[in-house]
């Protein structure tokens, strides 16, 4: 998982990898996991099971939409900069860019970057409907924030940036929420 997490699909060769697992040969490479794509769907599945609780917490309906959002972004931000592992979002970052033959690791990552999509759509709509924003709220565009931040922070984490830095930008961000809560309390008063 960490050779793909760190080096991408593409640059994560059959030899580094049968390497990585004991320097195992080809034919028992291909016989427990069939292909380089087969496995690198095991890793994934791996990788979204220990790191990938955005969604989970962005879902989390004991919370209110905004702790929920707030939450997620920071559990992002601690799993992206965890010492223990390569830096930033397998998801985001391995196989991102890659040739024609790496197209069904970018649909297979492309669809799990969806998942995290509408669970931030849930979220802000959720926010909507409780009160917690304006009902005239850009739903689609405030997902749009959101989203940008959570694959910007995958980036940044990879570049180096802070921790603390990553987390003073999701201050930041909140901002955007508050002042959709604020027009709302803003229109009622008036």
């Amino acid at each position: 998982m960490h050779l793909f997490w760190e080096h991408g699909y593409e640059g994560a060769s059959l030899l580094t990898l049968r390497e990585a697992m004991g320097d195992i040969s080809s034919a028992s490479f291909y016989a427990a996991f069939g292909s380089k794509e087969a496995l690198y769907r095991e890793t994934l599945a791996r990788y979204l099971a220990v790191h990938g609780g955005i969604v989970g917490a962005l879902d989390d309906e004991t919370l209110s939409p905004r702790s929920r959002l707030e939450q997620a972004l920071i559990a992002s931000v601690a799993v992206q900069t965890d010492p223990a592992h390569p830096k930033g979002c397998m998801m985001t970052l391995s196989s991102i860019v890659s040739s024609e033959a790496g197209a069904p690791t970018r649909a297979l990552t492309r669809a799990e970057r969806e998942i995290t999509r509408q669970a931030l759509q849930r979220c802000i709509a959720a926010g909507v409907t409780a009160g917690d924003l304006d009902p005239a709220t850009d739903v689609a565009g405030l997902t749009m924030l959101y989203d940008g931040l959570v694959l910007g922070i995958s980036i940044q984490a990879r570049d180096g940036v802070p921790t603390e830095t990553l987390r003073a930008g999701i201050g930041h961000a909140m901002a955007a929420w508050d002042a959709q809560g604020r027009q709302e309390r803003e229109s009622k008063l008036h």
